[in-house]
């Protein structure tokens, strides 16, 4: 029998080979296998359906209230720029910045975002989920409240800036936390729910907006009392998540021992684990090497370079023909239509067997209808116009599944991250051009965005269609090549209070396998 010290400097795989060789029982350190495997190792535990529906509820309602609120202000936030826009940060009385320096400070936001990206996953994994996020908001908050008192270029391309590195934690964080509390099955449906609060928070910064057009100030304008508004919400938000924002189900303080044990077996069968808090080369290499990782990367890029649309959706709206109140009131129907939209979709894709592409094509092809009827209806329809640029919001939709769909066909807690970090760099990559396109010169009809929106949407739905025939073959290959027994048989030792030392079972699914080195796992298509 090896000792410990031994079997921690060796991967999962190595030690089942190493054994399988000396023909003894393969064994693993305890920070080898994943955290559930504390909960679960040696227990012959029969997972009763009912109460797994129970705790499933009572996560959903502690979890579920405080990701939406936190996506809800993450989102109102980032698009305040967006929405000053039209109150007076471009032409009021006392306007700073001018278009030019407007479309850079959307791209400076996603450009650190994208350098701060890889950071960022790399604290999630090594500390604990909710308090990382928490401080990240917290930072959030407080770069916002800045925008109110900047005057010059550099200081409001300093508050983007960490703005930009502070949301960085967000989503892959929410994805984590959504891929450890969740099957497969319901991940989709969760991800759209805090997803869709995006649209909540358009209609939220609407109201909110028009609220601060009618206050009467000589001190500030109505642009700076947004600022100050949504960042005293989120400062409010951040406090919360330090105190009540779980970190894993295996210490989530609102389950109860036997709750937890519930939790992580519920999960089970994702074959994907809860976490592992120890960085793995091998996952992070299997990860740069697998083509559905790229896939997904392309996608991400892409498919946001039209997300641009968050930004400038005012100033679209404005040039139909709409005063400044109109547009602003209009602006709260843009989340209406988006929450509809995503929750339409994101059903879709749970309930449609093996649909989840299939789902998010068809949320595409309704926004290309949009942007063509936007480029070819006479300028004098503003009302046409209107509807047809509400229709091209559906556009929104794919990248939802296309986030659950990540955490769901990827397993390993170390090449989940790295996965979520890539796809989260494609994100910031295609957000740091989109607003580039946007020009003047292109004013009021926009006939070269529409345009190039309605390429990148068409070019993400192949790239969608590709990823599922990729998949869908891998799935076949495995089938074929029947079941793998490998880890079937792989055991933690671990040292009583009284001194003996006892072997535990571990399931393959704790072991924080890679979804490559499970030939058991299955992609969701």
């Amino acid at each position: 029998m090896e000792s410990d010290s031994s079997l921690e400097k060796r991967s999962v795989h190595d030690a089942v080979d190493a054994d399988a060789h000396t023909r003894e029982k393969p064994h693993l350190a305890t920070q080898d296998v994943d955290v559930a495997a504390e909960l679960t190792a040696g227990k012959d535990f029969v997972l009763d359906p009912a109460e797994a529906a129970r705790v499933r509820r009572k996560i959903d309602w502690h979890l579920m209230p405080l990701m939406c609120i936190l996506y809800m202000m993450q989102f109102a936030d980032k698009t305040t720029l967006g929405q000053s826009a039209v109150l007076g940060l471009l032409n009021g009385p006392h306007h700073y910045i001018d278009q030019a320096q407007f479309n850079w400070l959307g791209t400076v936001f996603y450009l650190f975002f994208l350098g701060f990206e890889w950071p960022q996953n790399l604290a999630l994994q090594y500390l604990p989920v909710g308090k990382w996020m928490s401080i990240n908001i917290l930072v959030w908050a407080i770069a916002l409240l800045c925008h109110s008192a900047a005057k010059t270029f550099g200081e409001f391309f300093a508050c983007r800036a960490f703005l930009g590195i502070c949301e960085g934690a967000i989503t892959p964080g929410f994805m984590i936390v959504t891929s450890m509390f969740y099957t497969r099955q319901e991940q989709t449906q969760r991800v759209g729910y805090w997803f869709l609060m995006n649209g909540a928070a358009i209609i939220l910064l609407g109201l909110v907006a028009y609220g601060t057009l009618h206050i009467h100030s000589t001190v500030l304008q109505a642009w700076q009392w947004l600022m100050i508004i949504t960042g005293i919400i989120t400062f409010v938000v951040a406090v919360l998540f330090w105190f009540f924002f779980p970190d894993s189900p295996a210490n989530a303080w609102f389950l109860t021992p036997e709750e937890r044990v519930i939790a992580v077996e519920r999960i089970k069968v994702n074959q994907a684990g809860v976490e592992n808090k120890h960085f793995k080369s091998e996952q992070f290499v299997e990860c740069l090497r697998d083509p559905k990782t790229w896939l997904f990367f392309l996608f991400s890029a892409i498919s946001n370079v039209t997300n641009s649309l968050s930004n400038q959706r005012q100033l679209i709206v404005a040039g139909f023909g709409f005063n400044s109140l109109q547009t602003t009131l209009l602006g709260c129907v843009d989340g209406v239509v988006e929450i509809i939209v995503i929750f339409c979709t994101v059903t879709s894709a749970t309930y449609w067997k093996n649909g989840r592409a299939y789902s998010a094509v068809l949320a595409y092809a309704v926004a290309i209808l949009g942007s063509i009827l936007v480029n070819t209806l006479p300028s004098s329809d503003r009302v046409g116009l209107l509807f047809s640029y509400w229709i091209s919001i559906t556009s929104i939709a794919p990248f939802v599944v296309m986030l659950a769909w990540v955490g769901s066909t990827t397993a390993g807690h170390t090449k989940r991250l790295t996965t979520n970090a890539i796809v989260m760099i494609g994100y910031a990559v295609g957000n740091a051009a989109g607003p580039q396109y946007w020009e003047d010169r292109y004013k009021p009809r926009n006939h070269v965005p529409w345009l190039i929106l309605s390429v990148c949407w068409a070019v993400s739905a192949l790239l969608l269609l590709a990823t599922r025939v990729y998949l869908a073959r891998e799935n076949a290959r495995r089938e074929r090549e029947g079941h793998d027994a490998t880890y079937d048989d792989v055991f933690v030792e671990e040292k009583r209070a009284d001194g003996e030392v006892v072997e535990k079972k571990v399931d393959k699914a704790f072991l924080d396998l890679t979804d490559i080195q499970n030939r058991d796992f299955r992609y969701v298509l």
